[in-house]
């Protein structure tokens, strides 16, 4: 009895594992919403003489990730255009208001824990990978030609998903983005801001 039991109860951890861990060749599709959020600050332009304040935005955003083995998947993530104020301020309190917009496709390796120890059958995961930013249609008050460059850095990604059916999920996860970006103001260099925001989202996932 000791043994069949002992049988059963490996079988049925197999069962379980198995159950859970998403296979090789899996797709997964994603939509929600994440808040781009910069970090508090952003450095100073023209040495010294400004300082910079980025503030947040939250956007769409779209997932699409392919499992190339076992739990291991090449995640891309992609939104509409985020909207960013920028408020420069000089020593005397004096502020010159700026805008930009920018799309921060971010391409990741990550791996999910299978979960079968975990309530509500919970499936973390964490990933590495690089964040392409781009930047468009700058703006700054006084008129002059204010011009963001683009910004390649690394990425980390942490989540969870919650399922609610066989093949639908809740996502809940963060990521970090080094972003940072030269300026240049009437095509001359004048320093650079350091944005590197965090990026907290939730989504509905689907896997096919």
């Amino acid at each position: 009895m000791k043994l069949q039991s002992l049988v059963l109860a490996t079988a049925t951890a197999m069962m379980m594992t198995t159950a859970f861990a998403v296979p090789a060749g899996t797709w997964t599709l994603g939509a929600g919403a994440h808040g781009v959020v910069p970090k508090s600050d952003n450095g100073t332009l023209l040495n010294g003489a400004l300082s910079v304040d980025v503030d947040d935005d939250i956007r769409p955003t779209l997932t699409g990730e392919y499992f190339i083995a076992n739990n291991v998947g090449i995640e891309l993530l992609a939104a509409i255009p985020f909207h960013h104020d920028i408020t420069l301020t000089d020593a005397g309190g004096n502020q010159i208001d700026a805008k930009t917009q920018h799309l921060p496709p971010t391409l990741s390796v990550q791996y999910h824990f299978d979960n079968s120890m975990m309530p509500m059958n919970i499936k973390p995961f964490v990933g590495v990978g690089v964040n392409y930013t781009t930047f468009f249609k700058e703006r700054i008050g006084t008129g002059d030609d204010l011009e963001l460059d683009d910004s390649v850095g690394v990425a980390g990604h942490v989540g969870v998903d919650i399922p609610f059916a066989p093949t639908e999920s809740f996502r809940i996860d963060a990521r970090y983005m080094d972003i940072e970006t030269d300026v240049k103001l009437n095509g001359n260099d004048i320093g650079s801001v350091d944005i590197d925001p965090w990026v907290y989202g939730v989504a509905f996932v689907k896997q096919f």
